[in-house]
């Protein structure tokens, strides 16, 4: 059985949560989807947090036949395909994973397609395209930035997926209590992933009680939420984020926010990248600040 966050995946724009600033009423992707006129983009954010599901929503919205590759799984001839598919029907949208790992040789073959609209290409990718897609890709599709979802998301996720019986746990008797909801809901960071996989991990790994009823409490939760999902990805943007953010916080004098951003970094475990940056703020905003 497919884990519980695909199987909960939106079908139809409106079932989408969060990201209304790009499909909420009268938002830029509502409208093209309302309009039928869809043009390629590129959706990009962190682990979690729908692309894929808004890409797909998008799709199944639309008459358009749509079909999913991932740009590091799938090779040349699953995109010749799609091509010849969209030769014949007139027009295919194609969901692309990881679009950020195209290689050049799949690149030039979509490029023409991309060009003339036969291929509305939705990419889905957690690294910044102005850094990691080809220009000539960009160049051709529309970019959208995604936001991690709050907590009340999060929770009308996990409601939705206790209640559906066709693709959620609707068939199980399961009772949540308020806490452990709220420690899968904030503690997931943001994850909606995380938390409908924790949530299914709790559901099946507990035993009924005498009532026949599956009850989750917060103990429960916390252990198939192991600790909140901290982003830190060591080579993309997150990390620049974070250790940049650190040196300018000693050098503005703002202690609280200093240890703020020390604590991550320790939490992630990068003590290499936080000793080789003390050391350039010792020399930097320290050894500098007072030359005389």
């Amino acid at each position: 059985m497919k884990p519980l966050a695909f199987r909960m995946r939106p079908t139809k724009i409106e079932e989408v949560l969060g990201q209304d600033h790009l499909v909420g009423e009268g938002k830029i992707i509502h409208r093209m989807v309302q309009a039928k006129h869809l043009s390629s983009m590129i959706l990009y954010g962190p682990p979690g947090i729908g692309k894929t599901s808004i890409a797909t929503a998008i799709a199944g919205s639309t008459s358009i036949a749509f079909r999913k590759l991932n740009a590091v799984i799938n090779n040349k001839k699953d995109m010749e395909a799609v091509a010849a598919e969209a030769k014949m029907s007139g027009q295919v949208i194609l969901i692309l994973d990881e679009v950020h790992r195209l290689d050049k040789g799949k690149q030039d073959f979509l490029l023409p397609y991309l060009e003339n609209g036969m291929i509305i290409m939705i990419g889905a990718t957690t690294a910044n395209p102005y850094h990691a897609i080809n220009p000539a890709i960009r160049s051709r599709t529309q970019i959208f930035e995604l936001h991690p979802l709050d907590p009340e998301q999060i929770k009308t996720a996990i409601k939705r997926a206790l209640e559906d019986e066709h693709r959620g746990l609707g068939s199980y008797d399961v009772a949540v209590d308020d806490e452990a909801l709220d420690h899968l809901a904030r503690g997931c960071g943001g994850d909606v992933r995380s938390a409908l996989n924790a949530l299914e991990l709790a559901v099946l790994s507990t035993k009924e009680n005498s009532g026949g009823t599956i009850r989750i409490t917060l103990e429960i939760a916390e252990e198939c939420l192991q600790k909140k999902s901290f982003v830190h990805d060591k080579d993309g943007d997150a990390h620049y984020d974070v250790i940049s953010a650190f040196q300018k916080s000693i050098r503005g004098s703002d202690v609280n926010a200093a240890l703020h951003y020390l604590a991550r970094l320790i939490e992630a475990g990068d003590l290499e990248s936080l000793a080789r940056r003390l050391l350039v703020i010792a020399y930097e905003d320290v050894g500098l600040a007072s030359p005389q």
